[in-house]
Order: C-alpha cells, then sequence, then structure tokens
C-alpha cells in the first residue's frame, strides 16, 4: 500500500470513489460534481488530496482536503470526504491515509482538523473514536445552494 499525493491523472479515481461514498449514504442522487469540474478545481489550487495506492487495484482509497480558517484557533484543514472502497476496508488502509492527512496537516501548520461524520455512521464513529477525535453534537450544519 502506497499513501501519497494526488495527481491529476488520479482525478477519475476520487471521482469514482465519491460517488461510491454518495452510494453508501443513500445520496447518489445529489452528487452532480463532474470529472472536469475535478480537474478544474484542483488545478487552480481549490482543494488537495492523498490516494492509497495499491500496485494490483490502483487508487483504492482517498482523503480530499482544503484549507479553512477557525477566527478562533487559526489555520485549519478541513476533511471533505474520506473513503475507502468497500471490497480494501478492514485492511488499516483507512487508519494509514488518515494517519497521513494528520500528518499533512500538521505540517502545513494547522491547528485544527474538521470533518462531519453521519450520525448513523457507525463504523466511521469507532474510526474516529479511536483517536479521541470530539464529535459535537451541539452545532447544526447550515448551508445554501445557488439557485
Amino acid at each position: 500500500m502506497h499513501i501519497r499525493k494526488a495527481t491529476p491523472e488520479d482525478l477519475p479515481a476520487i471521482h469514482r470513489l465519491v460517488r461510491e461514498l454518495a452510494v453508501y449514504e443513500c445520496a447518489e442522487h445529489e452528487f452532480v460534481a463532474s470529472v472536469e469540474d475535478y480537474y478544474k478545481d484542483f488545478k487552480a489550487g481549490i482543494f488537495q488530496a492523498l490516494v492509497a495506492e495499491q500496485p494490483e487495484a490502483g487508487v483504492v482509497g482517498m482523503a480530499l482536503y482544503h484549507f479553512a480558517y477557525s477566527t478562533w484557533k487559526g489555520r485549519m484543514m478541513y476533511l471533505e470526504d474520506f473513503v475507502v472502497s468497500e471490497a480494501f476496508r478492514g485492511q488499516g488502509i483507512g487508519r494509514l491515509l488518515f494517519n497521513a492527512f494528520l500528518e499533512e496537516a500538521w505540517a502545513q501548520g494547522c491547528l485544527l482538523v474538521k470533518w462531519q461524520v453521519l450520525d448513523w455512521n457507525k463504523p466511521a464513529l469507532n474510526f474516529y473514536q479511536k483517536y479521541g477525535a470530539f464529535i459535537e453534537k451541539n452545532w447544526w450544519n447550515g448551508k445554501l445552494f445557488k439557485p
């Protein structure tokens, strides 16, 4: 297993993994970003990613992130999506990928990392709790979509 920074050539595999995550979350109908969107935004530096690559299978996991700013804490990194293909779960790939994400955040001077996890996703909740993560339950997410 090799964990490395994503390149433009990895974007179709990242897109495939995000679709797999959307299916898992019963929200595939909400997944509308195209591979072309990924290419454009990756080239513009809007997001970065790490990939888990297995020689025989190619990219089997990814962590897609971007920088954000906390007015209370300072520089932070936001983990937008983190997924290991279902066929490869339970092999420690997620741990390697998440550790690499944390190392990247700390190396970039971030004082905080944030992400979201669905309240019904017990495997993910258990995974994050092993890291001692604080899962907030008192903040509600707000969002608006362009009309």
